[in-house]
This record gives C-alpha cells, sequence and structure tokens, in this order.
C-alpha cells in the first residue's frame, strides 16, 4: 500500500517530533510504502520517501493557506492509496487530530479567537472534520471533543494512541545515566527534583509549576525545565515567589530520556493537551507524572499509584501531590515507579501502526 502522510517538518527536540519519526518508520518497518510531504527543512528519514515543500516566508495566516493549497496541488499529481494528514488540510482520507480541536483550545484562552489566524484555523477545522472519511483522535477525551463540538459521528473517529520508545525511555537508566545527568547541573543525589518538559510554557502549565515549587514545604527541592518558550515571565514569577535559584533551565534537548532519569517526579499542569507524549516519556521512564484535568494523558494515570491528577490552575494541590510521593518510603516510592513503567508498556509504536492499519482496510 502507498501511503503518503502529510506533517509539519521536525527537529527531534519534541516529543510530538521525536514520535513522528518512529511512527513513520515503524510503519515502512510493517512494510507500507510510505511518503512524506512536509515542508523544506524536513531531514530525511531511512526507508521514508521525502517530498519538501517550498514556501515563500510569509505572517501565519498567510503560511496557513499557501500550505494548504500547496499539497492539494502536490496530491492532485500523484496517487497514493491512503493520504493522512497530521496537519489541518483538505485532500486526506485520514486525518490524525494530534493538536485536538482549536476550539476546545480556544475556550482556554478567553479572548483569543478574534484574531485573523485563529479564525481561520477554526474554518479550516470545520471543513477537515466536515469532509475527511475517518479521524483519529489520540485519546478518548479528543474523540469526545471532536463528536461534540462538530457534530462528527461516532463512526468516524478512532482512537488511535501513541507509541513510546520502551528501550530509550526506560528505568534503567535512572542507574545508567541518572547521576551524570545531575553531576552536569549540581543536583546532589538526594535533591528532590521536578521535570516539566514542555514547548509553549503558557499551555503547559508552567506558571502553575513554578507556584507549586514555591508552596512545597522541602525548600531544596529543585525544578528541572525542558522546552522552548519565552523564559522572562516565568523568571519573573520565580524571583518574586523567591524560587529562582531553584529552577534550573535547560532549554530543548535531544537527551530528554537523561533528564527524565535523574526525576524523582514529572510535572504537567497543562491548561489544553490532546495527550502529551511528555505522559508515555515519563511512565515508560519509570518516573510518575502529576498532569491535569486537562490532558488527555490524564487517563493512563491511576491516582496515587502512578502519578496524579490535578486542576492546572491550583498550585497548591500539585505540591501536594508531589510531596505524596516524596513521602513515600523507599519500597513505596519504587512501588509507584513500577506501576508508571507497567502503564506505559502497551503504547507500542507496533500498537499504533495496527490501530492505522485498521483504519487504512477501509480504503480500497
Amino acid at each position: 500500500m502507498k501511503l503518503l502522510l502529510i506533517a509539519r517538518p521536525y527537529s527531534y527536540q519534541g516529543g510530538v517530533e521525536r514520535a513522528t519519526d518512529r511512527l513513520l518508520r515503524a510503519l515502512a518497518d510493517h512494510g507500507y510504502e510510505v511518503y512524506l510531504l512536509s515542508s523544506h527543512g524536513q531531514p530525511a528519514i531511512a526507508g521514508v520517501t521525502v517530498h519538501r515543500l517550498t514556501l515563500p516566508s510569509r505572517p501565519g495566516s498567510l503560511r496557513l493557506l499557501l500550505f494548504v493549497a500547496a499539497t492539494r496541488r502536490f496530491v492532485a499529481r500523484g496517487h497514493w492509496d491512503v493520504i493522512q494528514s497530521h496537519v489541518r488540510t483538505l485532500c486526506q482520507h485520514v486525518y490524525r487530530a494530534g493538536e485536538g480541536c482549536h476550539r476546545a483550545y480556544l475556550v482556554t484562552r478567553a479572548g483569543s479567537a478574534r484574531g485573523l489566524y485563529h479564525r481561520l484555523v477554526l474554518a479550516l477545522e470545520r471543513r477537515v472534520f466536515a469532509r475527511t472519511p475517518a479521524i483519529a483522535a489520540i485519546a478518548r477525551r479528543g474523540k469526545r471533543e471532536i463528536e461534540t463540538l462538530y457534530g462528527v459521528a461516532s463512526d468516524r473517529v478512532s482512537v488511535v494512541y501513541n507509541g513510546v520508545d520502551l528501550e530509550r525511555f526506560h528505568p534503567r537508566n535512572r542507574t545508567v545515566l541518572g547521576g551524570s545527568a545531575r553531576d552536569e547541573i549540581g543536583l546532589g543525589a538526594g535533591v528532590w527534583t521536578l521535570l516539566f518538559v514542555g514547548s509553549g510554557f503558557e499551555r503547559k502549565g508552567l506558571a502553575t509549576a513554578v507556584e507549586a515549587l514555591a508552596a512545597l514545604s522541602d525548600h531544596d527541592s529543585r525544578l528541572v525545565v525542558i522546552g522552548r518558550g519565552h523564559r522572562a515571565t516565568y523568571e519573573a514569577l520565580a524571583c518574586r515567589l523567591g524560587v529562582d535559584k531553584r529552577i534550573i533551565w535547560l532549554g530543548p534537548r535531544h537527551d530528554v530520556e537523561r533528564w527524565y532519569a535523574a526525576a524523582d517526579v514529572a510535572v504537567l499542569p497543562t491548561r489544553y493537551e490532546p495527550f502529551g507524549n511528555v505522559h508515555l516519556e515519563a511512565l515508560a521512564s519509570g518516573v510518575p507524572i502529576v498532569t491535569s484535568t486537562e490532558a488527555g494523558g490524564n487517563e493512563l494515570i491511576d491516582d496515587g499509584a502512578n502519578g496524579a491528577v490535578v486542576d492546572p490552575r491550583d498550585p497548591k494541590k500539585l505540591g501536594a501531590a508531589v510531596e505524596r510521593f516524596r513521602d513515600l518510603s523507599k519500597a513505596g516510592l519504587e512501588q509507584a515507579r513500577a506501576a508508571a513503567r507497567r502503564s506505559a508498556e502497551p503504547f507500542t509504536y507496533a500498537a499504533q501502526v495496527a490501530g492505522f492499519s485498521r483504519i487504512y482496510a477501509n480504503f480500497p
């Protein structure tokens, strides 16, 4: 089967990018003839034929429309058995709604939907959900949003979960990699360490994480922040709260598995998250995660066993959930780490490919 996948270019620094790369490789390994259509800057991928669109540098609204038009022209010139898009385009058989619903996201940003860009995305989103034969949500939450907000029939929306590299993200990294990572940033072995991984600090809830750090009774604890975003607002907040010396800013990292290995607990108090690969990466690494009621990935969490789920705007509850894990006995913490790992193990790339294969079977 010839499969064309449409996606943005990626640099391997974020969870979405790592997951897309591994999905493409898994599809090729499964026997699909895989083609990727992306923008200029997309690196080569072994076993995948990459086509790159050259688009002029334009403001976001115009670039959005140019990409949609360019993909339609490209698709019209070729033939594929199935076209799957990971971005909002108008020429796909399958739309993977990895970004969830823009309409639902805007609810978390009251008053921000008035701009031209947001109006264009909403208009495009309506057409995508109305016209695409098959839609793949990445969690049950996303499926409900699509069906409820856009009136899409349930039988058109499947849930296909992301996979995670269970070897790269593994509890043994705590012994193999964790010590050197802590040494690199001057963390002692006994310092309780929170890890925040995510680009787009506002949506991911970094402010709540900083406030939760200040609320902890353990004033020696640290917060390690990985990801891309504007730091000034959060550095100022940390200074006001007196925790600026307890936050370590690492920026985007290619070696994120080392930092899960160095962490005691991951925190993701996101305002809106269709799933969040950080859930799978943390759990696969044997790191309990305190996440948000607004994250699709919270369906993996057995509260108190492998993590916790809290209101993303309540730093005291986030801090209290973190302290419950810090206060566990050594045996109790090991049980939590083992529970975290077990909860991630079903989420393989083979399982993800199997989910998409069931959708592809509907297209002769």
